[in-house]
């Protein structure tokens, strides 16, 4: 794969976008995060390297009810009866669900052109998406989409600022081994008022409230503390 800005280029070049099936997806779902099990979908579109699938993109129907899709649309579906509502969502949105690039094909900016690319083709008035990683790789922005974000729960936010009163901070919860060695090296009250802060935040989530102390316990815990899902939203400039 070539790694000088110029075989970048050409490389670019040579890719087309044409739609796909459910074959394409299946030949790159192993590189995505979540389950590979693909429910029904609106539409598929591959990215094309010659004969080679190297990035797939997949619509589906959207989701019944979301907050900030309220939010975004000013209660554009609220205020209707459930069938109502169901409807007019149906008709008029799109959800994008997954987004996968081969990993030899990364950083070239091919998913922000996927998106970008495809929405049109949905012929929709709305496109959405709702992303784990979005705060990570923004590149739903990047295609045009406006990004929503929700607030963070009061948990995360007292779990955040009693970590921070002992020192840490921000920069080291996206590196747990490195927050781990921190916390195992509290001593006293300060390990204690951890200890009791970490207990109480791990009681929404089931029979993982009796994780013990260590590195899984720290693995988990920043991983809940740090996901905040972004939704995102594109509205199809040729259509009213």
């Amino acid at each position: 794969m070539p790694t000088e800005k110029s075989g970048k280029c050409s490389v670019c070049r040579k890719l087309r976008i044409v739609r796909g099936c459910l074959d394409d997806y299946k030949q790159l779902a192993h590189y995505h995060y979540r389950d590979n099990r693909l429910g029904p979908y609106a539409a598929i579109f591959a990215l094309r390297f010659g004969d080679e699938t190297i990035g797939v993109i997949v619509y589906t129907m959207p989701s019944a009810g979301l907050e900030l899709r309220n939010v975004a649309t000013d209660n554009l579906f609220a205020g209707f009866d459930k069938r109502t509502q169901l409807s007019l969502i149906n008709k008029y949105i799109r959800r994008i669900s997954r987004v996968i690039i081969e990993p030899r094909f990364r950083s070239l900016g091919l998913a922000t052109r996927l998106v970008r690319e495809t929405m049109p083709q949905m012929n929709v008035h709305i496109i959405e998406a709702i992303a784990v990683m979005g705060l990570v790789n923004p590149f739903f922005e990047k295609a045009g989409m406006t990004a929503y974000r929700a607030k963070m729960p009061a948990r995360c936010v007292q779990l955040g600022e009693a970590l921070s009163m002992v020192g840490i901070e921000k920069d080291l919860l996206i590196d747990p081994r490195k927050a781990q060695e921190r916390l195992g090296q509290l001593q006293g009250p300060k390990a204690e008022f951890i200890k009791l802060q970490m207990r109480n935040f791990l009681q929404s989530y089931g029979k993982r409230r009796q994780m013990q102390p260590g590195l899984e316990r720290t693995i988990y815990t920043l991983s809940k503390l740090t996901l905040r899902p972004v939704y995102y939203i594109w509205f199809n400039p040729n259509l009213e």
